[in-house]
């Protein structure tokens, strides 16, 4: 690959990225399999990859917080959000401090017991016994762990 072919090539990833990044913040294999999405060369991507972790726009422990964040005010509970952050490349040392620090001040039975009235309020003429199934299902969907599914659910 000549030099003008690299420049083009690094030139695009850019481009890919910033535009990724413009919506907003991605981990880093996230930005590496769009990249090797657009078939570009390995030695570019990591150029790339590189560059901008040089310059501060890509990096995991930022963008694992904001994703936290934004899962918890859905609501979804700390066992999706794990899975979520995983399937991203996230490493799992980061995950864990993330969810360490952000998790301190959040009352999953509140939230769960919250969910689980307001689902349960839609079903109307259905036994009870399907009432407390459905919600299950509905809240471990959700990635709420089972504990405090159960525990919500008695007070439907």
């Amino acid at each position: 690959m000549d030099n003008r072919e690299e420049e083009d090539y690094f030139s695009k990833a850019q481009n890919t990225v910033c535009r990724l990044l413009k919506f907003r913040l991605r981990s880093e294999k996230e930005l590496q399999d769009k990249l090797k999405a657009k078939n570009l060369p390995g030695s570019v991507i990591k150029q790339t990859i590189q560059h901008l972790k040089d310059i501060g726009l890509v990096d995991d422990l930022p963008f694992a917080r904001q994703w936290v964040c934004s899962r918890l005010k859905k609501p979804f509970g700390i066992n999706r959000i794990r899975l979520e952050l995983k399937l991203k490349g996230v490493d799992p040392a980061a995950i864990e401090t993330v969810i360490q620090e952000t998790t301190g001040q959040y009352d999953e039975l509140d939230v769960v017991t919250r969910l689980a009235q307001r689902q349960a309020s839609k079903y109307k003429n259905i036994d009870h016994e399907k009432i407390r199934q459905r919600v299950y299902g509905y809240l471990q969907r959700r990635g709420f762990s089972t504990n405090v599914i159960l525990k919500a659910i008695k007070t439907l």
